[in-house]
């Protein structure tokens, strides 16, 4: 059946992008590896990383606490010419773009409270290197304000050289605070190292009825990389994903269904990924900050099958989340299902981590 094949897919596929970290275990060969990462010991401007290893594929990630009012922006081998452009939306608004710029990717230019952002980077020296960028802001504290997102695509137009150099920059006034990070990770299919990045942390099946997907508790770690596929039994299904079994008023977020305009939700006492009535089974993609002193931050996305058949198109959606915890890591994570009488008939979850 569908369903089987994708779960089965979900366990052994290798592709370098959505579900490769399956391969992501302590002593495997191949994987993301970690080519370098910058951490600010004091208030900066510019979070640089050189000497960059020749990697076909760049994921890029971003910690970032600013200190008044700043931007994120990229640079390549600290290149200054108008040789980025960029299409870039905010909350889910119109697309905006720009082109032959000195830089690459302005998320926002008025950026106050932490900041996390994942980029994808295509890095073949011969072509343009497109990449891919979604970003969480915290906004103001608490389960009462929603985050912020941001989702982009750009490109930088050298033609003759490998990213050898990754920067993330603030062009405008304050800066990142102490303890600001970026991580720079690459994957090639030639690699056979077994230094990984991400190491699983937890993975469950179930292939019976239930009404809770649960990862157990898993070790601590400051990101997070999660997936997870839902077969329901029924109709008029609710997805409730909450951490570490907290159900009070903490939870968050900001979320576009099918390209539509974005709504918010706050104070809750779960993130409610309900997506359709009908809903045959689903597929989700998750990255999350896990600093323990600071709200947690997540950025999400799924693809949700309304029905079988080429015959039905998929359900999108996008979400920025947060978690309003600031005493403690997520150790673990469930999904629970609230509709009546429909639970989860087939179901799995991987969660990686790395400090």
């Amino acid at each position: 059946m569908i369903q089987d094949s994708f779960l089965k897919s979900f366990r052994e596929t290798k592709s370098p992008f959505i579900t490769n970290p399956y391969r992501h275990v302590s002593g495997a060969v191949g994987g993301w590896v970690e080519l370098g990462r910058t951490t600010a010991g004091s208030e900066v401007d510019k979070l640089l990383i050189t000497g960059i290893a020749n990697k076909r594929y760049l994921m890029v990630l971003g910690d970032l606490d600013p200190n008044g009012s700043t931007n994120v922006i990229f640079r390549f081998n600290e290149d200054t010419g108008t040789n980025y452009s960029w299409r870039f939306n905010q909350n889910g608004g119109s697309d905006g773009t720009d082109v032959s710029r000195n830089l690459g990717i302005i998320h926002s230019s008025a950026y106050t409270t932490p900041f996390f952002n994942v980029n994808y980077i295509s890095n073949l020296s011969s072509k343009e290197k497109l990449y891919i960028s979604n970003g969480v802001e915290q906004s103001t504290a608490g389960a009462g304000t929603a985050p912020s997102r941001t989702e982009s695509v750009a490109k930088w137009a050298n033609t003759s050289d490998a990213i050898d150099d990754v920067e993330q920059t603030n062009t405008t006034v304050g800066g990142y605070k102490t303890g600001s990070e970026v991580v720079v990770l690459g994957w090639d299919p030639a690699d056979t190292h077994t230094s990984n990045f991400w190491e699983e942390l937890a993975s469950v099946e179930n292939s019976g009825v239930t009404d809770n997907l649960s990862s157990g508790t898993f070790t601590a770690k400051k990101y997070l990389w999660v997936q997870f596929y839902l077969k329901p039994s029924g109709n008029n299904t609710q997805r409730l994903l909450t951490f570490n079994n907290d159900t009070g008023s903490n939870y968050s977020r900001r979320n576009s269904n099918a390209g539509g305009a974005d709504s918010t939700s706050t104070s809750q006492a779960n993130i409610n990924l309900a997506d359709s009535s009908g809903a045959e089974y689903g597929f989700y993609n998750m990255f999350i900050i896990n600093n323990s002193s600071n709200e947690k931050l997540g950025i999400l996305h799924s693809n949700v099958a309304l029905a079988t058949g080429a015959a039905a198109a998929p359900w999108r959606q996008e979400y920025a989340f947060k978690w309003t915890n600031t005493s403690s890591q997520i150790t673990e994570i469930d999904l629970t299902n609230a509709g009546a009488g429909v639970d989860y008939s087939i179901s799995g979850m991987k969660v990686w981590g790395s400090d």
